[in-house]
């Protein structure tokens, strides 16, 4: 199982419906708009780092109004 934080940068005034949109996505855990330099930060689990890849590439980007997003996946130390 891998999980990752991917910051999310949004166009202006799409931060709320980005949320919405990507909270119902099979594989998000949470997802929340924040204030800073990115707009929303979700959580996301994944099988493997590929699932995963593509779980951030082909759904999550594909939410309407995304302009950048950052996978930081969380290390088990």
């Amino acid at each position: 199982m891998v999980e990752a934080f991917i910051l999310i940068q949004t166009e202006v005034g799409k931060a709320d419906s980005v949320v919405r949109e990507i909270a119902s996505i099979d594989g998000v855990t949470s997802a929340e708009p924040v204030t800073g330099p990115y707009d929303a930060v979700v959580r996301a689990r994944a099988d493997d780092v590929d699932s995963l890849g593509k779980l951030v590439v082909a759904r999550i980007q594909a939410a309407n109004g995304i302009t950048r997003t950052l996978t930081c996946p969380i290390l088990k130390l």
